[in-house]
């Protein structure tokens, strides 16, 4: 278990994501949106807690076959593209006070995938291994 990744800023950047898309899954949940907007919350809790886990327990380093930083910057990238369709039509359409909160922490929960991939384009580096 690599305990510096917890401390670290990127290790931080996921927990946040993680708590934050929970609460976005729980909004969207409790107020009985539309489900797409509940699909999205929770197909983005589940990758960021994967993600999480595989750089916690030091995964990426054992499947050095996959360039998994990478993969990381297009989920964090396709995630914000996502989160700004569904969240905005749940900020515009908001059918109720559940919706509408959910669409409001969807797009701060856009703003943290953006700070992740940028904390991870910052990391990658192409020309050594």
């Amino acid at each position: 278990v690599d305990r510096g990744f917890v401390r670290s800023p990127r290790g931080a950047v996921k927990i946040a994501r993680v708590l934050l898309a929970l609460m976005t899954l729980i909004c969207f949940v409790a107020s009985h949106s539309h489900v797409a907007y509940t699909a999205l919350a929770a197909m983005e809790v589940s990758i960021t807690v994967l993600l999480f886990l595989l750089y916690l327990l030091q995964l990426d380093k054992r499947l050095s076959w996959f360039f998994w930083p990478l993969a990381d910057i297009f989920n964090s990238v396709i995630a914000a593209l996502f989160l700004l369709i569904v969240c905005l039509f749940a900020v515009i359409i908001k059918t109720n006070s559940g919706t509408l909160a959910g669409g409001v922490l969807g797009l701060i929960l856009l703003a943290l995938c953006i700070v992740d991939a940028v904390l991870l384009f910052q990391k990658i580096s192409f020309d050594r291994s």
